[in-house]
């Protein structure tokens, strides 16, 4: 991506300060998702790699990867699979927990969302950790999926998320990152 794109995208995110609590910053995509021409270039961005049916699959984790994975599948003729806390898919799921910071918490997709084999690029707004992201490919791989990609807006890259899905044999894209939380 170009360095000028990147510094649009960068300028369009809006940073909140001491939230959910002090000292974090948070990066808000709903800016960037708000202005037509941003978000049509970071949808664009993340799908260009894989143009030309190098998915079968867009999985998008709960919420605003729905917003960009849905975006993403359309694009590249896919279909999209939601990943969602535990208790929120009507029918039968698989699911699998995972560590927080404070704790423990749960993600599912539907049993049936996928079949063994197909190609699937996992999509979310930011990495971080990598705690989410984790489980979701953990998740996709229990069902048999093969991990394309993991794509992200956003990277925090000094808290390492990014670093540990490529630990994990899982190709890493981000379209821009911002330094600390």
């Amino acid at each position: 991506m170009s360095q000028d794109v990147v510094r649009s995208l960068r300028d369009i995110v809006r940073t909140i300060p001491d939230y959910p609590k002090p000292g974090i910053m948070f990066r808000d995509i709903t800016t960037l998702l708000g202005d037509a021409g941003a978000f049509r270039r970071a949808v664009d961005e993340l799908v260009q790699p894989f143009a030309g049916g190098k998915a079968d699959k867009v999985a998008g984790i709960e919420a605003r990867g729905f917003i960009l994975g849905g975006a993403v599948a359309h694009q590249l003729s896919a279909g999209f699979v939601p990943i969602r806390k535990k208790g929120k898919l009507p029918h039968t799921t698989v699911q699998v927990s995972y560590l927080l910071e404070y704790g423990e918490d749960v993600i599912e997709m539907h049993a049936d969302a996928l079949v063994r084999g197909e190609r699937v690029i996992l999509v979310d707004d930011l990495i971080a950790t990598g705690g989410t992201a984790g489980a979701a490919i953990k998740l996709l791989r229990q069902i048999g999926a093969e991990i394309v990609a993991a794509c992200f807006v956003i990277d925090l890259p000094e808290l390492g998320g990014a670093d540990k899905l490529r630990a994990d044999g899982v190709e890493v894209r981000s379209l821009i990152s911002f330094e600390g939380h």
